[in-house]
């Protein structure tokens, strides 16, 4: 049986789970993976009363955070917005004492509506995914986190039915089994444009 290493935290949010083609399948199946505590921060505030102290305690229990969410006008949904700005308060998460934080890895896992090339300089959203997700990025780099390269599905509103779901699925599987066990080369996995392409360089091979 694989070792448990790594102990790995999911904060998801999706205001409108109802819709969720992608999303909600992840979520279930990060639910079902020994190692992984997976979060539904709308289910959990839906008033978004944050409790501060529990979202902190929940940061130093686990080495790997995963905001997991669908991309609204480039940025977060609003409740991940409102736990940034309350539980990464300084002192904990940055400034003096603040090294809670520190060595611990980072990555966003989202889906957009748009196709991959829409993403680009040439594309009608000007900027790539990675470029988009800069305050995310420089968070980690401001708390002390390690920031992995985001795993992103693109076109998420026909996935299903072009039949990329089950893909999705397995590969998002992979990839938690690896960060659980410690099996992803982070050198690689910082530098990538996007992690959902799961190259095998990208896996320690197993010890």
């Amino acid at each position: 049986m694989p070792q448990q290493k790594q102990r790995v935290l999911i904060l998801f949010a999706h205001p409108s789970q109802e819709r969720s083609e992608i999303n909600r399948p992840m979520f279930r199946l990060a639910q079902q993976i020994p190692g992984v505590t997976a979060v539904d921060l709308y289910a959990e505030y839906p008033n978004f009363h944050i409790n501060v102290d529990k979202e902190q305690q929940r940061l130093l229990a686990h080495d790997v955070v995963i905001m997991q969410f669908p991309l609204y006008w480039y940025s977060t949904p609003a409740i991940l917005k409102e736990w940034q700005d309350l539980v990464l308060e300084y002192g904990f998460a940055y400034g003096k004492h603040g090294n809670h934080l520190r060595g611990k890895l980072f990555m966003a896992a989202l889906t957009a509506g748009g196709v991959e090339k829409a993403y680009q300089s040439e594309g009608y959203n000007h900027f790539s995914i990675r470029q988009l997700l800069h305050p995310l990025e420089q968070t980690a780099w401001l708390t002390g986190m390690r920031y992995l390269a985001p795993f992103a599905l693109f076109g998420s509103r026909t996935a299903v039915e072009e039949q990329r779901l089950e893909l999705h699925l397995n590969n998002w599987s992979q990839l938690l089994h690896a960060l659980v066990e410690d099996r992803i080369e982070l050198d690689i996995a910082c530098q990538l444009e996007n992690l959902a392409t799961l190259p095998t360089e990208v896996f320690k091979e197993r010890s």
